[in-house]
């Protein structure tokens, strides 16, 4: 249900737990460097991340700052105030700035790599819903609303839906949990110029602001857990994220330009899961993405590749820390891997 396109549309490769970050590094290349014909200008665009906090929470920055000096500078509520002049310097304390960041275009690596995968013989079904599974003599055979399929190997790639489709092939489910995130769109201040702005983010992550295309993109940075569906923003989420705004501004905000909600699924340790599962015969995981999948796609996608292919890691992404058993099916499913 389009995720990936309402994501924040950013990439920090000091965003997520650690696994997270060495997929992200891992994809850092191919964002830079994008193979020819991919897409016709850059993906990243520099951004840095502003966290900030009010008085009350100064001793919690500066515990930070003590703990993460590789990536975080601190800065003083003057020079919070200068790189974003709409905070309001009543309500600043300080600030820490993370100048390792960027802008993805989500849209442009999308159909970059729906065009990729096309070119290389792949057929996009889309409705194929209602699905019934069925494995014998080392096939799956897959009954959907647009036709049946066989393969030795289904590659259960059903974001928010991962769980229900293994449930549907008679696979023990890894407990995913879909999150929903609200977005809205506010105007920019009346003569103020926004495009310079770094991403402000509130030191607990209560909220988030950036400027985008000559508006306001605002997020209460909620995580509230859903079923899979078709999410739409919560009013209260709306309003928690304008109230955020306004007091962490002194901004009056009269006007909504749009609001939006994607889900962000997780698994229970909130790393993605990716492999072959140990129960199931030919049953392929990957899902768990949580709300960093398109800045760790590069090299996850690979990663999935090859250990379907290899039943190993890329080197490069082996290389950053990561381990099987990191993204194995089995993490997630102790009481069938204690059996």
């Amino acid at each position: 249900m389009h995720s990936t396109g309402r994501s924040a549309a950013t990439f920090f490769e000091n965003y997520g737990n650690r696994t997270v970050r060495s997929l992200t590094r891992a994809s850092r290349q191919f964002y830079e460097q994008p193979p020819a014909g991919f897409c016709e200008a850059a993906l990243l665009a520099p951004r840095h991340a502003l966290f900030v906090t009010d008085h009350a929470r100064e001793h919690k920055l500066k515990e930070r700052l003590s703990s993460d000096l590789s990536f975080l500078t601190s800065v003083t509520a003057a020079e919070v105030c200068r790189m974003c002049p709409v905070l309001s310097s009543d309500w600043v304390s300080c600030g820490a700035l993370d100048t390792s960041g960027h802008d993805l275009d989500v849209a442009a690596t999308f159909q970059g790599f729906l065009r990729t995968a096309k070119r290389s013989g792949a057929t996009v079904l889309t409705g194929a819903s209602e699905t019934s599974f069925d494995r014998s003599r080392g096939l799956w055979r897959i009954q959907t609303k647009v036709g049946t399929f066989e393969a030795p190997t289904v590659v259960n790639a059903a974001g928010a839906w991962a769980d229900r489709v293994a449930v549907a092939a008679g696979v023990s489910p890894i407990g995913l949990q879909p999150m929903r995130r609200t977005i809205v769109m506010l105007p920019a201040p009346a003569g103020v110029t926004s495009s310079s702005w770094p991403m402000v983010v509130d030191l607990d992550e209560l909220f988030y602001f950036k400027s985008e295309t000559g508006q306001i993109l605002l997020s209460p940075a909620n995580e509230d857990p859903m079923s899979p569906c078709d999410v739409a923003p919560d009013e209260m989420d709306v309003a928690l994220a304008i109230d955020r705004f306004e007091t962490a501004t002194g901004q009056s905000v009269q006007r909504i330009n749009s609001r939006w909600a994607g889900l962000r699924t997780f698994a229970p340790d909130r790393s993605p899961v990716v492999g072959f599962d140990k129960h199931a015969d030919g049953f392929f995981w990957l899902a768990g993405q949580g709300g960093y999948g398109i800045q760790m796609a590069p090299a996850l996608a690979r990663t999935a590749a090859s250990l379907l292919t290899m039943d190993r890691l890329p080197e490069d992404v082996a290389s950053e820390g990561v381990t099987v058993s990191d993204l194995s099916a089995a993490r997630a499913q102790p009481s069938r891997q204690a059996a």
